[in-house]
């Protein structure tokens, strides 16, 4: 039945609206009036009617403990498509509480039927590409069957980011549950993904949220659907000795429930039923045969107090034989969902095993109702139940959501808080993907695929064009529009115009460009080398030759280095004309052994040598507290580098016997004025007007005098060298600082 269909008049609704009183024990039986003229008559997808199915949730919900209002918000989910205001009529009858889970219940609603039916879809394209292929009947190579194990895990995480609202994730919970039982009295299969959701997704979320009476059934009726033969043959296995087995545990339940009674301990025992999944699970994972299941015949023991809990064990590892390995304290280290209990299996005279738990009434209660065991919260701390420590993020998360709950409290304000850092949306092929708050269809194409983000140039949100820096949301289906060859804009690192928020895009953009620059260094570098070598008569020299005696894996390398002058083409010219080593290089290796006297210049000291003649290496730019190395040149006295300078490097290597040690002076001649030293800064931005100025005026700030510039615009980006006067080089790390802080400027690095 469409929305068009439906019997719903104005004045029938009026009369709803007509009808809204304040009390909240009415609630439930206005929601269902409300909701019963629209939905008499429809049907689900499943077949089911779909008042039938919501009176059914009603019942399951309450069965967990949920409020009047989850209740009530059963019958006003599925009202919602056939209203043409929802949020307003609802709004208007029952309040915004209400109008806000009915609406967020609707759209996670709307949006797992879009995911399956795409997932669907994928999988009939696969199948048929497969049969092109000729692999008819099997899964291509490196294609999962079953629901991807990542893939599992985000859509669990939308279901609590997406809804908001822990009300609307009971709701999906027991319409799941419901979904199943239809299938199984109707005796009519369920499609194959919903079951597969039902167990890899609802199941492992209700054992997140410890609602273990949701999670077996659901597992069970689940695995009945996904696996029947197995399930019935671990079924018939069950029945062949049920009578047996549940003699047995009669006769140890009564023994067990009288020896307590009689030590004053007032304890309900009961027999445990063992369900289908969690045998096969259990034997599948331990490798067992079905005999080595121990708890087929169990028994749980709900006692007042911890210390009886305690009292119990003992008294039945006195009079049973325990099994090794096969105690587990819950109480003492409870499971990170809250679940406490203790677990041991025994056997008696006949060698017969059975597990035994042993928990308190508070606990039974959490186990059994989770989020829904509201009072076994009051007196939980900022950690969950008992106190209990999440074991990672997202179960904090969870533990802090079971609180809100319990307390019935408005979850529209701390509860939307706690997922505020992430949205996950669907790709055309119904993926999740997770994306930071404020991700837009850029930061989406890079998480899919690097080139995708490369080439991306338009986006479809939900079927419609969108631009580019367009915040994305929670449940939205996107997909990229891309060219054939291309790459990133400039514009997307402008954090004004907000393309991009995730880390990993940015962080490719910059990558991007960082290689065309590389590209036009290197062109750079084996223009201005081969000129070299055309001049100097060495055109003979090959370039792979000439990198590996420059300390180069790559004439790559080489090339780069030179065309960011990082390497000089002096260092490169020495390689060329290896020369001989000057005299007084012999005559300061052996003068070494004296004292270390100030050099000529004033900021230097050169050990072993009086008054030599110094001077700062133009390639680095050394200024204190840099580690220096000294040169010694032919004729012009010492070079001072910096201990990393590549044309150090490359020197030391060629002529070994020249490198001198120095250090600088820390003394200054009286009325001498403050030595200052000539730095060079790189600078590289995104090329705009009033780039030079802005720029300028941050060295203004910091005092910094400039005493020269080199600059050029490449493909849209600024290059530019400052030569600054600086008294030291920690002043060159404030000053980096204040320049990166420029508009567009993308990189600051010392040269």
């Amino acid at each position: 039945m469409t929305p068009q269909d439906s019997p719903t008049s104005s004045s029938a609704i009026a009369a709803a609206l007509a009808s809204n009183a304040p009390a909240d024990s009415q609630a439930l039986a206005r929601a269902r009036a409300f909701a019963e003229p629209l939905l008499a008559a429809s049907s689900l997808d499943t077949g089911e009617n779909t008042l039938a199915h919501a009176d059914a949730m009603v019942g399951i919900l309450a069965m967990m403990g949920g409020s009047t209002e989850m209740q009530a918000a059963a019958y006003l989910v599925y009202a919602c498509q056939y209203l043409q205001r929802p949020q307003e009529l609802i709004a208007k009858a029952f309040g915004d509480s209400y109008a806000h889970v009915a609406i967020e219940t609707s759209k996670l609603l709307q949006l797992q039927r879009q995911a399956r039916s795409k997932a669907a879809q994928v999988k009939l394209e696969r199948e048929a590409a497969q049969l092109q292929s000729g692999f008819a009947g099997s899964a291509a190579k490196g294609q999962p069957t079953e629901l991807d194990a990542s893939q599992t895990e985000n859509v669990r995480k939308m279901l609590l980011a997406f809804s908001r609202d822990l009300r609307v994730v009971m709701l999906r919970l027991a319409s799941r549950l419901q979904t199943l039982r239809y299938h199984a009295a109707a005796k009519k299969p369920p499609e194959r993904a919903l079951a597969q959701e039902a167990l890899h997704i609802f199941a492992p979320l209700a054992n997140r949220l410890g609602i273990w009476q949701i999670k077996w059934e659901m597992e069970d009726l689940s695995f009945r659907f996904l696996e029947p033969d197995t399930y019935k043959q671990i079924a018939r296995l069950l029945d062949e000795k049920r009578v047996e087995r549940e003699s047995h545990v009669e006769q140890v339940r009564h023994e067990l429930e009288s020896a307590l009674q009689a030590q004053g301990v007032p304890a309900s025992v009961q027999g445990r039923p063992k369900h289908i999944y969690s045998i096969i699970k259990k034997m599948r994972g331990k490798s067992l045969d079905f005999e080595r299941v121990f708890d087929i015949r169990a028994l749980r023991v709900v006692v007042p107090t911890v210390d009886d809990c305690y009292a119990v064990l003992a008294w039945a590892h006195s009079h049973f034989s325990p099994v090794a390995q096969e105690f587990d304290d819950y109480i003492a280290k409870p499971k990170p969902n809250g679940y406490q209990s203790l677990h041991t299996v025994v056997r008696d005279a006949q060698g017969r095993a059975f597990e035994i738990q042993i928990r308190t009434q508070a606990m039974h209660d959490h186990a059994e109702h989770g989020v829904a065991a509201h009072w076994a919260y009051k007196e939980a701390g900022s950690k969950g139940y008992a106190g209990v420590s999440a074991s990672s993020d997202y179960d904090a998360k969870i533990a802090v959501l079971r609180q809100l709950l319990a307390w019935q409290s408005d979850l529209s304000g701390a509860a939307n808080q706690l997922f505020d850092d992430c949205i996950y949306v669907l790709t055309p092929q119904a993926a999740i993907v997770e994306l930071p708050r404020g991700a837009t269809p850029v930061d989406f194409a890079y998480t899919v695929h690097t080139t995708l983000g490369h080439r991306c140039r338009g986006a479809r949100v939900d079927g419609a064009m969108v631009t580019l820096n367009t915040p994305l949301r929670s449940g939205q289906t996107v997909e990229i529009v891309v060219v054939k060859e291309g790459g990133p804009s400039r514009d997307w690192l402008n954090p004004e115009l907000g393309y991009l928020a995730s880390h990993r895009a940015k962080s490719k953009v910059r990558a991007w460009f960082n290689a065309l620059a590389a590209e036009d260094n290197a062109a750079r570098g084996r223009e201005a080398i081969e000129r070299l070598l055309q001049r100097e008569g060495k055109t003979a020299w090959r370039h792979e030759d000439l990198a590996t005696a420059l300390g180069f894996e790559t004439p790559q390398a080489l090339f780069e280095s030179v065309g960011k002058e990082e390497t000089s083409l002096r260092a490169v010219e020495q390689q060329l004309k290896p020369q001989e080593v000057a005299p007084v290089a012999d005559e300061v290796v052996i003068r070494k052994a004296r004292g270390a006297e100030q050099s000529s210049s004033g900021g230097v000291l050169v050990v072993g040598i009086d008054s030599l003649l110094t001077q700062l290496a133009r390639c680095c730019k050394p200024a204190p507290p840099d580690e220096i190395r000294g040169y010694v040149t032919r004729g012009k006295g010492v070079s001072i580098h910096r201990g990393d300078c590549a044309d150090f490097g490359h020197l030391s290597r060629l002529h070994p016997g020249r490198v001198i040690e120095v250090q600088w002076s820390a003394t200054k001649g009286k009325g001498a004025e403050p030595a200052v030293y000539p730095v060079d800064v790189a600078v590289e931005a995104q090329d705009r007007q009033g780039l030079l100025r802005d720029i300028s005026d941050a060295f203004s700030r910091e005092k910094i005098n400039v005493i020269g510039v080199q600059t050029q615009t490449v493909r849209g980006v600024a290059w530019m060298t400052f030569t600054v006067e600086v008294p030291d080089a920690m002043r060159v790390s404030r000053l980096m600082s204040a320049v990166s802080d420029v508009p567009g400027v993308q990189r600051v690095r010392r040269r």
